[in-house]
């Protein structure tokens, strides 16, 4: 018993520097953002957040959020698992295209969006040159509401599809080969090899990936600041630079921090239920 307290307490006393470490520049501010959300001219309340729910700007950056959520990691995930498996090879072709996959994440997504920019550019972009080769008129990418969030989606997915990339070409990695080998002997086709040997051994991986990407989405908002601020008419206009329009532009913390409360508690909500419904499909095989 006294071996047993002794040890706990060397251990929390090892992780005391990191406890408070945490504690101050973690848990501390959201304490604090919680508590700034409930004041109000009239003293602690819900008036912020009443205030919010009842602005349309912020269920249009709700609603554009999920739709950017929806648009990236779906097409995302999906293509870098493509890619891992038929990359996962060791041959040359397979390590230069790996590297070309790849290239994109070593790019900051402000220079990414600085790019994208250009080739979206009406009339003088990349993409429109191209497209006028093939008698399609200029389009205004960027903007059109209709076409700026899908574009922004574009840019999005390209640039993360070598970052899933990776962490899938781990995942497989650790597959032992002998389970493949002992599948192909059966008698078992490409896609059955995937749907019972691969897959269950893989899908802890693929419940990782999607919660980075739904983090990633809820995150990343450079390359919007850059190429349209939210517009046009809010039609790229996202949950986080909302908060930013609110602290920095509009000058009203109240609605600045009631809006991170909510997205914070929507972001951990989402990242629950996609590993709660991934690890549903996880069978793990010995």
């Amino acid at each position: 018993m006294r071996t047993s307290r002794s040890s706990a307490a060397t251990a929390l006393w090892l992780l005391a520097p990191s406890l408070v470490l945490l504690g101050l520049f973690t848990y501390w501010p959201v304490v604090q953002v919680a508590a700034q959300s409930l004041m109000t001219e009239r003293g602690l309340g819900f008036g912020n957040y009443q205030r919010l729910f009842a602005d349309p700007h912020f269920a249009r950056a709700a609603r554009n959020n999920l739709q950017f959520a929806i648009g990236s990691i779906a097409p995302a995930v999906v293509l870098a698992l493509l890619f891992a498996l038929v990359l996962q090879g060791q041959r040359r072709v397979h390590t230069i295209l790996r590297t070309l996959l790849v290239f994109p994440m070593l790019i900051p997504l402000v220079a990414a969006a600085a790019i994208f920019i250009f080739i979206f550019l009406p009339g003088d972009g990349l993409l429109d040159h191209y497209l006028a080769r093939l008698g399609l008129a200029e389009t205004n990418w960027l903007g059109d509401p209709d076409l700026a969030l899908g574009s922004i989606i574009g840019l999005t997915i390209w640039k993360n599809v070598g970052y899933y990339l990776l962490f899938f070409l781990a995942g497989l990695q650790g597959i032992p080969q002998d389970l493949q080998e002992a599948a192909w002997l059966e008698g078992a086709n490409a896609w059955q090899r995937f749907r019972h040997v691969t897959w269950p051994l893989l899908a802890p991986t693929f419940a990782f990936v999607v919660v980075i990407a739904v983090l990633n989405v809820m995150t990343q908002v450079d390359h919007i600041v850059l190429m349209t601020q939210g517009g046009p008419n809010d039609a790229t206009n996202v949950l986080l630079y909302y908060i930013y329009q609110q602290a920095e532009q509009n000058n009203d913390p109240g609605l600045a921090t009631a809006a991170t409360v909510v997205s914070v508690a929507g972001l951990l909500a989402l990242s629950l239920v996609s590993l709660r419904v991934v690890e549903r499909g996880i069978h793990y095989e010995s």
